[in-house]
């Protein structure tokens, strides 16, 4: 049985794009929805990885950093899908496409660009 990535969306996501993925049958929380707004993109990423999801993100310069700073610290983290800011329903098509081709464990600790 194949599982799904769970993804958790970082606050610059819209909210449109998380209920088209979730109209396409992923599981995905959103930043608001968990109540972390004003988090530090580090601390986001922690988050993610303590509940064992994915992360959804526009800012790649600062999540390509932070993934390399796990790889050299020898931390594990869910994964981290970077999607280029396009229309809503752009980015909700690239990311089900990538989410749908990989498994969580395949996802887990790589820096995925959508």
């Amino acid at each position: 049985m194949t599982t799904f990535a769970a993804l958790y969306t970082d606050e610059d996501i819209s909210a449109l794009v998380a209920t088209l993925l979730r109209s396409r049958g992923l599981d995905i929380m959103t930043v608001p929805e968990q109540a972390t707004l004003g988090k530090t993109d580090r601390e986001q990423l922690e988050f993610a990885t303590s509940i064992n999801r994915c992360i959804l993100t526009h800012n790649r310069v600062d999540f390509e950093r932070l993934h390399l700073q796990y790889v050299e610290e020898d931390k594990q983290h869910s994964g981290i899908i970077v999607v280029p800011q396009k229309r809503a329903y752009e980015v909700a098509k690239r990311v089900g496409i990538l989410v749908n081709a990989l498994t969580a464990e395949e996802i887990g600790n790589q820096l995925l660009y959508a």
